[in-house]
């Protein structure tokens, strides 16, 4: 964690920006530099209390580290502060948030998006289940129950009513099952996860389009998790062709903080017509005067939103150009690859049993065991003897009904099953595989056996 480089690149970059001042008259903030350095130092050891997030051998959430430009860019802009609501506020990062989400939009063929940054993907998806509420009032939304658990509660919070539909032995929307509420005609939009949290599975969006010219409904897609993934070019056939699709739908929603290398918080969320705009409308005086030009607060449902996250954002995006071929997108290559070989391996393993292959860069993985009662229990251990090794992994609770396919020779004895989960997003999982299932293995063996390696 050596960051001796990043901090004089970031001194360098604040000398450029206070020559942007220079004709203000003296002024310095006045603070007890010996009490900060305390402070400081205080937060420091405090932070040491975390699991290391950075490192390949944190393989469990969804957590993957900034991209240095991304938190030199955010950092440098806290010296400035500003609020991207009103062009008032944060005249340079409003204008860098815009041309990011251009370039977002530029992912899906949408050459004119609406659309704005966000405090992440709950906030986001709100917006779009928002519009898609005022242009079918009182209509369902629906989704699979593979999807973020998000979608059912804002449906609460909007006052729409919410049906989530079963999904199929690989996680993914079954499409007989929302025929049947299709064909009540009380349907308003479709969410299509595009990657979801579980499996990183990917919803048929290509046959959603298809039902979508038989009943009338709005698709929102939610890829938050997996929308980046159309720059690669490793995905397999069936996925690519649901991607393909992505610009037909009516909103998207985009984390750049999951797999864009952003500190959190910095969502996205994108409508294909930007006439939709004028739900947003409304007036506030004090601070819509400084411009003539759009303020991302006259289409955003939040007000103050911090310019450093589309300073960041903006940054990356020149370092590393949202292009295929390029080395953004490479990046995320080396994730479906290492995946792919994680789930290979796992599959030669005496320890575990994998569920589906990976579509995205998310493995499940179950624990042998002659019973679920009992894979369960030792997934738990394996999960925390793994973390004695500074091996650090996620874990996911299953309906029997999902995992029954996949795991053919367990027998059932619970309603659900405990599995081990690694989401490998960072590109360097590609080279650490071998030594994380080495590590892995190690941990189940002791576990299964009760012998120490």
């Amino acid at each position: 964690m050596t960051h001796a480089t990043e901090i004089e690149l970031l001194k360098a970059a604040l000398a450029t920006l206070e020559k942007g001042f220079t004709s203000l008259p003296d002024f310095t903030q006045d603070f007890d530099a010996d009490a900060v350095g305390n402070v400081l130092q205080e937060v420091a050891n405090r932070m040491q209390d975390n699991y290391p997030y950075f490192h390949p051998q944190y393989a469990g959430q969804m957590l993957k580290p900034p991209h240095p430009i991304a938190r030199l860019a955010y950092a440098l802009s806290l010296w400035i502060n500003p609020n991207n609501h009103a062009i008032d506020g944060g005249r340079a990062s409003s204008a860098m948030e815009k041309e990011c989400v251009a370039e977002l939009g530029a992912l899906f063929g949408w050459a004119t998006p609406l659309g704005h940054l966000t405090g992440g993907g709950t906030m986001a998806n709100l917006e779009a289940l928002w519009v898609a509420g005022r242009l079918h009032p009182g209509k369902h939304i629906i989704a699979s129950e593979q999807s973020h658990y998000t979608h059912s509660r804002i449906s609460e919070v909007l006052g729409l009513p919410f049906t989530a539909v079963p999904a199929d032995a690989h996680a993914r929307l079954d499409l007989s099952a929302l025929e049947a509420l299709l064909q009540a005609g009380d349907v308003g939009t479709v969410v299509a996860t595009i990657g979801n949290t579980g499996f990183g599975a990917v919803d048929p969006l290509a046959d959603l389009i298809e039902l979508r010219s038989k009943y009338d409904f709005r698709i929102h897609a939610d890829a938050a998790y997996g929308g980046y993934f159309a720059l690669t070019r490793t995905l397999n056939e069936q996925t690519r062709a649901h991607y393909a699709r992505l610009g037909a739908v009516d909103s998207i929603v985009i984390d750049p903080h999951k797999h864009g290398l952003q500190p959190y918080g910095c969502g996205c969320v994108l409508f294909r017509d930007p006439a939709v705009g004028q739900l947003y409308d409304h007036s506030s005086p004090y601070t819509y005067f400084s411009s003539g030009d759009m303020h991302l607060g006259e289409i955003s449902l939040e007000c103050s939103r911090p310019g450093a996250a589309a300073v960041g954002l903006w940054a990356t995006q020149q370092l590393l150009p949202l292009v295929p071929g390029g080395k953004f997108a490479g990046g995320l290559d080396d994730s479906l690859l290492a995946a792919r070989d994680f789930w290979n391996r796992l599959q030669r393993s005496e320890y575990f049993l994998p569920l589906m292959q990976p579509e995205l860069d998310i493995v499940v993985y179950a624990v042998t065991a002659p019973d679920t009662t009992t894979a369960s229990e030792r997934a738990r251990a394996v999960f925390e003897r793994a973390a004695d090794y500074d091996l650090h992994l996620a874990l996911i609770e299953l309906p029997i009904s999902l995992a029954r396919v996949h795991l053919p020779d367990v027998a059932e004895n619970s309603e659900t099953i405990t599995c081990l989960r690694s989401v490998l997003m960072k590109p360097e999982h590609r080279e650490w595989c071998q030594r994380i299932v080495t590590l892995l293995e190690a941990s189940a063996k002791e576990i299964v056996s009760g012998v120490s390696p």
